[in-house]
């Protein structure tokens, strides 16, 4: 069973940046797809972005290319998401997922692909 522990939200102003970071236990954390996905008040719960178990593979939603990078340790069992030139639109509940290894990496953009869900955190960027 993994586990999935999301720290690192919090209150920033536009333009400011802040980075998440997801531990993992359980599982073989190196052969997992690490996923970020984010749900606003109102709306869908929709990508951001992922990394494939080998860390050399990544798909970035289009809303935040360029401003955010995801990574991942596998020392650490962590994933990571770098966020920078944050927006107000970026306000969000912000989940770390894991799911099994994915082919092609278009595929990491789907929730149902994933098996473990963290409990989210908390980010809000004001204007």
């Amino acid at each position: 069973q993994v586990q999935l522990v999301e720290s690192g939200g919090g209150l920033v102003q536009a333009g400011g940046s802040l980075r998440l970071s997801c531990k993992s236990s359980g599982g073989t954390f190196s052969m997992n797809t690490m996923g970020w996905f984010r749900q606003a008040p109102g709306k869908e719960r929709e990508f951001v972005a992922a990394i494939g178990g080998s860390g050399t593979l990544t798909n970035v939603a289009d809303s935040v290319k360029g401003r955010f990078t995801i990574s991942s340790d596998n020392a650490k069992n962590t994933a990571s998401l770098q966020m920078n030139s944050l927006k107000p639109e970026d306000t969000a509940v912000y989940y770390c997922a894991a799911g099994r290894p994915l082919w092609p990496p278009s595929r990491y953009r789907y929730a149902q692909n994933y098996d473990y869900w963290g409990q989210g955190t908390q980010v809000t960027v004001s204007s």
